[in-house]
């Protein structure tokens, strides 16, 4: 039987202090992870494409509307 993925896959403990593993989404706000795509963040909800490579400038952003 295929173990179901929760939201607690997107947490690990470092210590005694929780740690986001993804990236919440910069339009949709908190509560929002972004995909890992391998080369880029991607949100599935408003589709925001943000570019590892160009993660500091907003260059490599994809999806403005």
């Amino acid at each position: 039987m295929p173990r179901e993925k929760g939201v607690w896959t997107y947490y690990e403990v470092k210590g005694d202090k929780l740690v986001r593993k993804l990236p919440f989404c910069e339009r949709c706000g908190p509560g929002v992870f972004m995909a890992d795509h391998g080369d880029r963040w991607h949100c599935g909800k408003c589709g925001l494409t943000i570019y590892k490579t160009a993660q500091s400038s907003r260059a490599g952003k994809r999806g403005e509307r």
